[in-house]
């Protein structure tokens, strides 16, 4: 009787697992996939092409301002009813993105985009952890961790097929049919779980902490553009240097607020959060940096350039089925040891590439970025949660959400600023890029990577061991 109510409580998980990673997949999708639309896209809105980035840009803001509510919403009403509602905002919102036909009408569409997605995959994810034990953890977050890495790459290849082939407006059509699918499935699938449903919202952290996260990312962006105004990013960099503090400060003080810092007195998460924010901004720049290296100085087309970045995502998914083997045999330390070496390497070899590069050792190296990018996101994605109690699981997820966006966001930023810092050092000021900047930008990558793996040595040789499976002498 055991062994039948564990292998249901096992499907159970793994179904709502895939439906989650299914959302993941939708949400991260959508930053990225009107990359390649906009020039359509701006015909459409009688606007210029450059306007339409705020479409992507408040899509991305809205997330992270959001994503905080999260946890306090599921507490409040319940992870069903946020879960499924978010699907239900997110799918409503594609419809309207598609249906505009002004570009203020777009934008005010895109942040209700935002606002499901924030609550959305949070919230999805704390679903599943409640659902699964921790030795089906592992398998449970690799589902979950690969649309994060999948969607980026796919978005701008993607979305150029549907421009070319049908009208940008199909980009968001296709979310429809599948959110109501997901808003179904979330109802009969997932449990109105509450916990802390008293607990009061934290207002004043929410302000700060959201108006910092945004003041620090447009500042990132303003800083990549060739035309910046400094006064306007140093004091956008400034103001969100104090409301962070301030949000910290304020948050260590209340009784319940927006994010409960309690969480990073466990080693685990706290590596997960600062080494894997590092390592998150280095490997992010990638699907940012390499298409535009391979149009603008290999002269290779968008349908070419695609064609290369898409061998990152092949590898991806070849090391899926490797992932759980290896943690179990070596543990969560030796492989973020190692395996963290081994992708700020493949970012350095990035920047020894060029058009008389072969082919075949282009596509080799992609592949093995691939493969080593998958298992560092899914070892850091696991091991975030693996000692975090029940009660702080909401103010967890939404906590590593937070820096998970951050970090995908300040991906392409810093991937923008690197380029820009390249040209400046060699004393390059009328914004032409060359190969030596795409070079140099993936050699500062590669040097963050090595960064975010010096945290790793801090952890003990058992950490995570109940959810690898993995047993030191």
């Amino acid at each position: 009787m055991r062994g039948v109510e564990e292998s249901q409580t096992s499907r159970k998980s793994m179904s709502v697992t895939l439906l989650v990673a299914g959302a993941f997949f939708m949400e991260n999708l959508d930053g990225t996939v009107i990359a390649t639309a906009l020039p359509q896209m701006a015909l459409s809105f009688a606007a210029h092409p450059i306007d339409l980035n705020l479409g992507m840009t408040v899509y991305m803001l809205t997330l992270a301002v959001f994503i905080p509510v999260s946890g306090w919403v599921a507490d409040r009403v319940g992870a069903r009813a946020v879960f499924s509602s978010a699907i239900g905002l997110f799918t409503l919102a594609s419809m309207i993105c598609g249906i505009s036909n002004t570009l203020t009408q777009f934008t005010a569409a895109r942040v209700l985009q935002g606002i499901g997605g924030a609550m959305m995959v949070p919230v999805g994810r704390l679903v599943v952890l409640r659902v699964t034990e921790k030795k089906d953890l592992l398998r449970s977050m690799s589902y979950i961790v690969w649309p994060g890495l999948v969607a980026p790459v796919l978005g701008p290849p993607l979305g150029g097929f549907i421009t070319t082939y049908s009208s940008w407006r199909w980009i968001f059509y296709l979310n429809v049919p599948l959110g109501i699918i997901g808003t179904v499935l979330a109802l009969l699938w997932t449990d109105n779980e509450r916990e802390n449903a008293d607990r009061s919202f934290d207002w004043l952290g929410f302000a700060l902490a959201g108006s910092a996260c945004v003041a620090f990312m447009y500042s990132l962006e303003l800083m990549g553009q060739q035309k910046s105004n400094w006064i306007t990013i140093w004091a956008l960099l400034g103001y969100s240097l104090l409301a962070g503090a301030l949000a910290a400060m304020h948050m260590r003080r209340v009784e319940h607020p927006l994010i409960d810092f309690a969480c990073l007195k466990r080693k685990t998460f706290s590596v997960a959060i600062w080494g894997g924010s590092l390592f998150r901004t280095g490997i992010m720049a990638s699907p940012f940096l390499l298409p535009l290296m391979f149009q603008v100085a290999f002269g290779l087309n968008a349908f070419q350039s695609g064609l290369l970045v898409l061998t990152m995502f092949a590898g991806n998914l070849a090391m899926k089925s490797v992932t759980t083997p290896v943690l179990r045999r070596w543990g969560f330390r030796s492989v973020l040891l190692v395996n963290g070496i081994v992708s700020a390497l493949l970012i350095l070899s990035l920047g020894l590439l060029s058009p008389t590069t072969p082919k075949v050792a282009m596509v080799a190296v992609l592949f093995l970025h691939g493969l080593s990018r998958s298992m560092q996101f899914t070892a850091l994605n696991t091991l975030a949660f693996v000692d975090i109690p029940k009660a702080l699981l909401s103010s967890a997820t939404s906590f590593a959400a937070v820096v998970q966006q951050m970090g995908m966001g300040l991906g392409v930023a810093v991937g923008a600023v690197a380029l820009r810092a390249a040209g400046w050092l060699r004393g390059e000021r009328a914004g032409t890029l060359t190969l030596m900047d795409f070079h140099l930008a993936f050699w500062m990558m590669g040097a963050l990577g090595v960064l975010a793996v010096l945290d790793c040595f801090t952890l003990p040789p058992e950490a995570g061991a109940e959810a690898s499976g993995h047993r030191t002498a």
